[in-house]
């Protein structure tokens, strides 16, 4: 039997998502040496805290497990371990960091923070024509793109990049969409993928100038 999140845990999934964007405030403000510093040193913490609630450990299962044990999927609670998506986001924020200029970092890291939670809520409340047996739906997907587009506008617009930075970014949701819907089959978690293909498709426009 399927494990079943209600919609309001997935509301404060999403929420506790769309929180990490203060990862991209860091990206913006402070020294490239210090993020990947500060991602790297989270991203073994959250490995060690996951692996001791999955171990049951009884310090990781009071705290972590208490808070979070109730709205991880199905798959995350197996008996072989398996990372939830928060050490995903981190290795997507520290790879960001370390790979691409800010602007580009902040830029795909904010498409799939913005992007990613608003194409699980409106797809699991309006999500009506299913693409796949993962249950990705055509409203949900578009609700991925169009949030995704926002954010890329904003960026171009508010930093004053040229128009090869939002053509490319295009083109990079684009195949991100895909990736987001097809997630299972790449066996990648969207939280990587999804920034690391906009961060490469923004790459391109330093190029095309």
């Amino acid at each position: 039997m399927h494990k079943v999140i209600s919609y309001g845990h997935e509301l404060f999934r999403k929420a506790i998502h769309l929180s990490s964007l203060w990862m991209v405030a860091s990206i913006g403000c402070l020294p490239k040496w210090f993020n990947i510093a500060l991602f790297a040193s989270l991203l073994l913490i959250i490995l060690i805290v996951e692996y001791g609630n999955h171990k049951r450990w009884p310090l990781f299962t009071m705290t972590y497990g208490a808070l979070f044990n109730r709205i991880l999927r199905e798959e995350e609670t197996q008996k072989n371990f398996r990372p939830s998506g928060a050490p995903y986001l981190i290795a997507a924020a520290l790879t960001v960091s370390a790979l691409f200029p800010k602007i580009i970092a902040m830029t795909a890291l904010s498409i799939m923070l913005v992007g990613d939670t608003f194409a699980a809520l409106i797809g699991r409340k309006l999500g009506r024509h299913k693409i796949n047996q993962d249950s990705k739906s055509i409203e949900g997907s578009i609700a991925f793109w169009l949030f995704s587009f926002l954010v890329l506008f904003l960026f171009w617009h508010y930093f004053r990049q040229p128009l090869s930075f939002l053509f490319c970014g295009i083109a990079g949701i684009t195949l991100a969409t895909f990736a987001e819907i097809y997630e299972n089959r790449l066996h990648i978690d969207d939280n990587f993928s999804i920034p690391v293909i906009v961060g490469l498709s923004l790459t391109l426009s330093l190029y095309l100038q």
